[in-house]
């Protein structure tokens, strides 16, 4: 999908299409309605604090603003820019959309996150562009957006060519064009290189995926290890067998929330106890929602020197119910030294089960302590 957050937020806020639009804010910087009628609308310079970007419209991109910018340094390359608080529930929501609009023209799908899905054409008659056709007029009569699609042999080229015609875009490819279309990318361009790697690849003169594809096995094996050079090697040339997969159980459910501002575990004690709590209710919402319980409770602390800890404690029985996620989670807490301030905190639960599979409910009632 095309800069996913954001064009939902413009389906809400038509009049702001065309402007640098950044997703980052909290909810108190929510659009007021003015007596005239009008919104008013937050702008980034008056944003204070230590947030990121979650992501932006093309035109803020423009002005080099990209997700997980921090929004201070953003503020510094477009002042001007809108500023909209992110809403999940409703990302959430059309996000389901698009996939069952998806799903109404090819059902092989891999879902690979909230706004990105894999679909395997293999075994569908028609031809392949009629078929990209149908697939984008469907998404866009379900949900009133657009998105990019690469149409290629496998996953690895279909990540890359997704992106190469954004917004909007199509792009269909084969093997034979990989030469042309896929080598004078840069290594960063193929899912699974991040930023370490792209600096250790620079360091060796390697900047380009064709640069890349020149490099011997034996070369890459010295700096990057057995397995992780092989996967470079056939990466480079366009090699992925992993096939579309259309259901894997998840491994965990979780979620984190980082502070505009360390808090102090005594001083701060109250804010910390309602975020505390919220993370656990979402966590069992999601649960709930995906149809799963989990018996192991994960907490995750971010210090103020970037220290980062995390506990765990494993319950008796499964569960998805708030409470028992928020007890199992002060269990932990009470196994941490809360002696410096805390940049960010997180709770998952993991050992997961579908629901029908699930042991006994366990309900219980906490106060709300830190």
């Amino acid at each position: 999908m095309d800069a996913f957050y954001a064009s939902v937020e413009l389906l809400r806020y038509p009049e702001l299409r065309g402007l640098p639009v950044v997703i980052a804010g909290r909810d108190e910087h929510a659009p007021v309605m003015q007596m005239n009628g009008t919104r008013h609308f937050y702008r980034l310079c008056e944003y204070i604090g230590r947030g990121v970007i979650t992501t932006a419209t093309y035109e803020a991109r423009a002005l080099g603003i990209f997700s997980a910018m921090g929004v201070m340094k953003a503020a510094q390359l477009a002042p001007d820019a809108v500023l909209l608080p992110v809403d999940f529930a409703r990302y959430r929501h059309y996000s389901r959309l698009f996939k069952a609009a998806v799903a109404s023209v090819a059902s092989h799908i891999e879902d690979s996150g909230i706004d990105e899905i894999y679909i395997d054409l293999t075994a569908l008659p028609e031809d392949t562009l009629s078929l990209a056709k149908r697939i984008k007029q469907a998404v866009w009569n379900a949900t009133g957006l657009t998105c990019s699609i690469g149409i290629t042999p496998n996953k690895l080229l279909a990540k890359i060519c997704s992106d190469l015609e954004k917004p909007n875009g199509l792009t269909i490819l084969d093997t034979d064009a990989i030469p042309a279309r896929i080598w004078p990318l840069s290594v960063r361009k193929i899912n699974g290189i991040g930023p370490k790697t792209t600096q250790k690849l620079t360091s060796l003169g390697i900047n380009t995926i064709a640069e890349l594809a020149q490099a011997e096995l034996e070369f890459l094996r010295v700096h990057f290890g057995q397995s992780y050079s092989h996967w470079l090697y056939e990466a480079a040339r366009g090699i992925d067998h992993r096939p579309v997969i259309t259901h894997a159980d998840p491994k965990s459910i979780s979620r984190e929330t980082t502070f505009d501002r360390d808090l102090h575990p005594r001083r701060d004690r109250a804010r910390l106890t309602e975020a505390f709590t919220a993370l656990c209710i979402q966590v069992a919402d999601d649960l709930a929602h995906k149809g799963y319980v989990g018996r192991t409770v994960s907490i995750k602390l971010r210090f103020e020197d970037f220290q980062t800890i995390t506990r765990d404690f494993s319950l008796t029985d499964y569960t998805a119910d708030s409470g028992v996620i928020r007890q199992a989670a002060g269990e932990c807490l009470r196994r941490v030294a809360l002696k410096k301030k805390i940049r960010l905190l997180g709770v998952k639960a993991s050992t997961l089960q579908t629901r029908h599979e699930e042991g006994i409910y366990r309900q219980c009632t906490l106060p709300l302590l830190f």
